[in-house]
């Protein structure tokens, strides 16, 4: 199909990509299987699916279910198309909807609380964020449309109790606390949970996300380097997991009020006033629930 893709993640279990077709046919494309589980959430235009023989109608209020193996095809009556594509595999799949990867039939509409989910990760995507933080908020996203379709099969793998919910999370913040750098699936292999069901319970029990609580503590690592006069930067943005270190600057600007340079300088100054370090505090965000961290 012809158009422009930008594919923000593409790791073993999740892709995201954004998505710009420039298809002008309005007839119907060849019928092929569906090669992947995906979410087809439709931004600009309409598409016209038929699926196993059945039609159906995509726009930006809906959004398309594409099941792996089914016979599709698909038409664009108004022209190219836009819409975000997530792509997961099938063991992804089965994590979200409670061990069981076979997808339930139906239509699921959007949300105003969908459509704004959908469009902040677009913003995390495309201001940057790494991959942890876009694949635990993709999770997050797959998971709210597949809870349109079958709710007690999303909710069925939270743990038992509190306490189990409590030793998760505590599970989770040794880990990240010892390798702040470990990626979200590697983390969810270690503590013995999927990304979504670590997240969900994570945010549940402590108020902010993993990403969030993970930035925290890079940052937290961050300016312990920065006081000891750290003046290497890139390699400090290496060392902790950024993207690189303009990434690293941009997440400690949000968080500190102050870029790393200024921060340098003003940790390790013997001369530093009040004035200005008040000044840093004033400058600095609040408590925060981690939503358009790390990015």
């Amino acid at each position: 199909m012809a158009g422009n893709r930008r594919t923000y993640l593409r790791e073993d279990d999740v892709h995201l990509t954004d998505v710009r077709c420039g298809s002008t046919t309005r007839g119907w494309s060849p019928l092929r299987p569906a090669p992947v589980f995906g979410l087809v959430l439709l931004r600009n235009g309409v598409l016209r699916g038929r699926v196993d023989g059945v039609e159906h109608v995509l726009d930006a209020a809906s959004v398309y279910v594409e099941r792996l193996g089914t016979e599709q095809q698909f038409a664009h009556p108004l022209g190219p198309d836009v819409f975000t594509e997530i792509v997961l595999s099938e063991p992804r799949v089965a994590d979200l909807l409670g061990g069981d990867p076979t997808v339930p039939e139906g239509l699921v509409m959007v949300t105003p609380a969908l459509a704004l989910a959908h469009r902040m990760l677009l913003s995390r995507a495309r201001r940057g964020a790494d991959a942890f933080e876009l694949g635990e908020h993709t999770a997050r996203l797959a998971a709210a449309v597949f809870a349109r379709l079958a709710p007690a099969r999303v909710a069925s793998g939270r743990p038992a109790s509190a306490a189990a919910r409590r030793r998760l999370v505590d599970d989770a913040r040794a880990v990240l606390a010892a390798e702040p750098t470990i990626g979200l699936e590697a983390l969810g292999r270690t503590v013995g949970a999927s990304p979504h069901h670590l997240s969900r319970v994570f945010t549940a029990v402590t108020g902010v996300t993993v990403s969030a609580h993970r930035d925290g503590l890079r940052l937290a690592r961050v300016l312990d380097r920065l006081g000891e006069g750290e003046r290497d930067l890139a390699g400090l943005a290496r060392e902790l997991g950024y993207t690189d270190q303009s990434h690293m600057t941009r997440v400690v600007r949000r968080a500190a009020g102050l870029p790393p340079g200024r921060l340098r300088a003003l940790l390790t100054s013997l001369e530093a006033v009040d004035g200005e370090y008040a000044q840093t505090v004033a400058r600095a965000p609040g408590p925060t629930d981690g939503r358009g961290t790390g990015s």
